[in-house]
């Protein structure tokens, strides 16, 4: 049985950086690429940020270039969203996603969710 779990998410000051961590458990996940998507209360779900099967290439939503950074552990199973200069609006549930297609920009492309982790920005 395939699981994505998300860890890392919390409250934390405007400016501040939290890094989210998306540990896969079922799945040899080398085999996919990941993506992260966000939802805010009352919005869509929407792209964060995606990255390659080996790492070797990234895309980013407009609205969290140059303050986001996506990475990935294949030995350990894991993809990394590490986020700094957060603002109030970066407050949002976020999802990691996995598929077969990269990037996973849209979720009809995403094969597996995991249940999302919290992160709150304060003014």
């Amino acid at each position: 049985q395939v699981q994505l779990v998300e860890s890392g998410g919390g409250l934390v000051q405007a400016g501040g950086s939290l890094r989210l961590s998306c540990a896969a458990s079922g799945v040899a996940f080398n085999n996919y690429a990941v993506a992260w998507f966000r939802q805010a209360p009352g919005k869509e779900r929407e792209f964060v940020a995606a990255i390659s099967w080996n790492g070797g290439s990234t895309y980013y939503a407009d609205s969290v270039k140059g303050r986001f950074t996506i990475s990935r552990d294949n030995a350990k199973n894991t993809v990394y969203l590490q986020m700094n200069s957060l603002k109030p609006e970066d407050t949002a549930v976020y999802y990691c996603a996995a598929g077969n297609t990269h990037p996973i920009k849209v979720a009809g492309f995403v094969r597996y969710w995991g249940r999302g982790t919290q992160v709150t920005v304060s003014s």
